[in-house]
């Protein structure tokens, strides 16, 4: 464990910008607990945590909306969870913008989607970087907060080899099932 908590502390701060440009969760949560641990600052963390996390989402949407011809074949293969975001963002509208930045897996797809649209570029970034910077103080001082307890389940975990690929399966399969069902197809009653 210290050989990779020396790593992370020696390019976290580098890991956690590229992360975040993303998406970023896991960097900031990282760093949060590295921070708790005293390897790395917790402010300079979610600086460039929530710097990056605007950055990245800004230039999804600017590339959306104005190269729609390079987008278009990858979100070809999303089309449902496309239609998913751009729903999601006619019944919540701007707070979808802030609520996104929690939602595995439509934390990419929503800027794009917006970008679609013909909504404000300015009133998007302004909502972005807001949104950014609160995600990145929420994720970030709670899991300094918390660093404690990861430390102890890091611990646990290590001693009981086999609970990490199971608890990382059942997550991803939670993921999934939840996205599948929030994007599958309605039937047409008749």
């Amino acid at each position: 464990m210290q050989e990779m908590l020396t790593s992370l502390s020696t390019y976290g701060y580098v890991i956690v910008f590229l992360y975040s440009l993303g998406g970023g969760m896991v960097a900031i949560i990282a760093a949060g607990v590295l921070a708790h641990l005293g390897k790395m600052d917790i402010t300079v963390s979610i600086v460039l945590a929530a710097a990056a996390n605007a950055i990245g989402d800004t230039l999804l949407f600017y590339v959306s909306r104005y190269n729609r011809a390079a987008v278009m074949p990858y979100l070809a293969r999303h089309k449902r969870k496309l239609a998913f975001s751009q729903i999601l963002f006619k019944q919540h509208g701007n707070k979808i913008i802030f609520f996104k930045k929690f939602i595995y897996g439509l934390k990419t797809l929503i800027p794009l989607a917006i970008g679609l649209t013909k909504y404000s570029f300015a009133k998007f970034s302004v909502i972005n970087v807001v949104s950014a910077v609160a995600w990145a103080i929420l994720l970030g001082l709670g899991s300094f907060w918390a660093g404690e307890a990861f430390e102890r389940a890091w611990n646990f975990m290590g001693e009981n080899g086999w609970l990490m690929p199971v608890a990382m399966f059942s997550l991803l399969t939670l993921i999934w099932v939840y996205l599948q069902k929030a994007t599958k197809k309605k039937g047409r009653s008749e």
